[in-house]
């Protein structure tokens, strides 16, 4: 169990040493986007929210 143990820690090195990570400004671009995009489905969805909100407001109400 240990021999096995030991052949997967040096395998699981090697293939770490093979990554090919991302330069710190391709993560930080990266990262950007994904939180931009993020903020638009947010607002996109709470617009809609607010649309169905008031749609349901008026026809409860009237």
């Amino acid at each position: 169990m240990f021999t096995k143990l030991t052949s997967f820690l040096q395998e699981s090195k090697q293939e770490l040493l093979r990554v090919n990570w991302p330069s710190r400004e391709e993560t930080v671009r990266l990262t950007a986007v994904v939180i931009g995009i993020s903020l638009l489905v947010a607002f996109f969805l709470g617009a809609l929210d607010f649309v169905f909100a008031r749609l349901l407001e008026i026809l409860i109400l009237n």
